[in-house]
């Protein structure tokens, strides 16, 4: 029986940030990358690959250095933007894909959220 490996090689990982599902052996590697600590500045990260090539566009363009630059920054604010704004059904989407349920969270984040739902639930009987 082979070994599921631990990560994706670069190759899987560059068409993951372009939305292809990984192999079922990176399926917990996935539940970490959308769950896991730092999940979130991950989230941002792999969400501006794919508008690389676009920013790359913008430097070609004919002008100033600087004007070129600031097609660029304005770019990579608003696809930044947006995949923040998209990141909970990006996310959702994601994990679905990878077989796992929609709705998983950080076990950590899941943990505090209980125990705060707890200590509520005994300060403030029904």
């Amino acid at each position: 029986m082979t070994r599921a490996r631990r990560r994706p090689n670069p190759v899987e990982w560059i068409g993951y940030a372009f939305g292809r599902r990984l192999p079922d052996s990176l399926r917990d590697w996935v539940r970490d990358d959308l769950t896991g600590k730092h999940a979130v500045v991950r989230h941002l990260v792999r969400g501006m690959v794919p508008f690389t090539p676009l920013f790359a566009v913008f430097l070609f363009f004919p002008g100033e250095l600087w004007l070129r630059g600031s097609m660029v920054l304005l770019a990579m604010l608003l696809a930044l933007f947006y995949t923040a704004a998209f990141m909970p059904m990006n996310r959702a989407h994601r994990l679905t894909k990878h077989g796992l349920p929609a709705d998983l969270e950080n076990p950590e984040q899941a943990r505090k959220r209980e125990l705060e739902r707890a200590r509520y639930a005994a300060q403030h009987p029904h």
